[in-house]
């Protein structure tokens, strides 16, 4: 037991550095620094990027790859869209008030950058493995592109270890408690579901888990929009009134009301970029591994429908939860976490506490899904092919014991490990950057009758 709550202390401390001020200023200088080097290309290509990933979505199957740019896009959303839509925004707001929802999203809209050159990077290096399947992410084009395997390695082992707790079991136990305390149902039963749910799924490989994500992502985040748009829109009138209240709280100090003690500043600003980098994991490095699965030829394609990523989770879902909060006026009563948003959504209409179950129900099992992949093609590039099935079996299996276990230390450990994956990531994305511009440039300047019209300026470089 002694030891136990060392080991508790000693991965606490480490996590408090892994996700402390200087790495979320790392992880947001790093979206800054991409945004200028791409010259803000997030914003002015954001409806083409919506464009191909939403409207055109067409199945490129004589194009390399495994999956569609929207299967690989709803894979990478099934992994971030999660508790942090739904307890992070409400941790967020309760701490550093509903300023903390603009530093949110900024996070959100500097991260975009970010998501976009992981994407570029992914693609650009990936590989065929022995099955035939793409594999890429930060530990290829770190080994690759910075000649730094031992560095990609680094990055791997987190990630494989860290898919066991955050991508696992926190989410399988977050799922069995918000069933228990509303359907009285056994936190067993519920971990025996959730274990052949997901070998339904994991053992049929990237593409089984493609087919479901692309109908179930959409379903799901539609679900839970749906009930916080009926609430909106019942109190239309008040949103200019919340929106004008978030940008002055985040700009000055949140004086104490109700059961909220008050916020500075700093506090507003420190909440949001926080739970912002833990909801949509820009930066992190996990997302790329879905991305280097797409059926493309071109790494920006891509990108471009990564990046929406991003906008979907932090600029609208992360929105939706903070605007009702505010507007049902349960943002200052004291609670935190996903109780103050179940409370939101209570006091927005009469069963409105299910749709917050449910939707963590629907959440949390979408994460196992998008991590599994993450930590199977860790594994695989760590011990090659052959591991990857004991990997699906092993995730399976700890699906249900966290359905039932006591995590603070499971947390804490996958928690820091999960940060810990960023340094590396973040170094790759540093010190290829001038190869991020490069195929971004060639990708505008070489599509026929679009260079001209979508990024004349990276064109007319490229061709002088």
């Amino acid at each position: 037991m002694e030891f136990m709550t060392l080991l508790d202390g000693i991965v606490g401390k480490v996590g408090a550095f892994a996700w402390g001020p200087p790495m979320l200023v790392l992880l947001v200088g790093t979206g800054i620094w991409l945004t200028f080097a791409l010259r803000g290309l997030q914003f002015r290509k954001l409806w083409y990027a919506l464009y191909l990933a939403l409207i055109k979505r067409k199945e490129e199957t004589d194009e390399p790859g495994d999956i569609t740019h929207f299967q690989a896009l709803m894979t990478a959303l099934s992994a971030t869209v999660g508790t942090g839509n739904i307890a992070g925004v409400a941790t967020a707001i309760a701490v550093g008030g509903p300023g903390a929802l603009f530093w949110m999203w900024i996070t959100g809209l500097v991260g975009m950058a970010t998501k976009y050159a992981e994407a570029v990077l992914a693609v650009k290096y990936r590989e065929v493995d022995e099955n035939g399947e793409m594999s890429g992410g930060p530990m290829y084009y770190i080994s690759k592109g910075l000649k730094m395997p031992w560095l990609g390695t680094a990055f791997a082992i987190c990630a494989s270890v860290a898919a066991f707790g955050i991508g696992n079991m926190v989410q399988s136990n977050s799922v069995a408690d918000a069933i228990e305390a509303t359907y009285s149902i056994s936190p067993f039963v519920t971990g025996i579901i959730l274990m052949v749910c997901t070998a339904a799924v994991i053992l049929g490989g990237i593409k089984k888990i493609g087919q479901v994500t692309g109908f179930f992502v959409p379903v799901m985040i539609l679900f839970y929009m749906g009930g916080a748009s009926y609430i909106i829109l019942g109190k239309i009138a008040e949103v200019p009134a919340a929106l004008t209240l978030i940008i002055e709280q985040a700009f000055s100090p949140t004086a104490a009301v109700g059961g909220f003690a008050g916020s500075t500043i700093m506090l507003a600003i420190r909440m949001g970029v926080a739970r912002g980098v833990f909801s949509n994991e820009s930066g992190l490095g996990s997302a790329p591994i879905a991305a280097a699965a797409a059926q493309t030829k071109s790494p920006v394609t891509q990108a471009l429908v990564s990046m929406t990523q991003t906008f979907i989770d932090t600029l609208i879902v992360c929105t939706m939860t903070g605007l009702v909060l505010i507007l049902t006026g349960v943002w200052s009563n004291g609670a935190t976490g996903a109780e103050l948003t179940t409370l939101g959504f209570a006091a927005g209409f009469s069963g409105g506490e299910h749709v917050v179950t449910i939707g963590l129900v629907l959440f949390a099992y979408s994460t196992i899904l998008g991590w599994s992949y993450y930590g199977e093609k860790s594994i695989e590039y760590l011990l090659g092919v052959k591991a990857v099935l004991p990997y699906r079996i092993a995730f399976i299996c700890f699906v249900g014991i966290g359905a039932v276990a006591k995590l603070s230390l499971v947390w804490n450990i996958s928690d820091t490990l999960n940060g810990l994956m960023a340094i590396p990531n973040l170094i790759g994305l540093l010190l290829l950057t001038p190869v991020v511009v490069a195929e971004t440039r060639k990708y505008f300047a070489t599509i026929p009758g679009k260079a001209g019209n979508l990024e004349p300026s990276m064109a007319s470089e490229t061709q002088k």
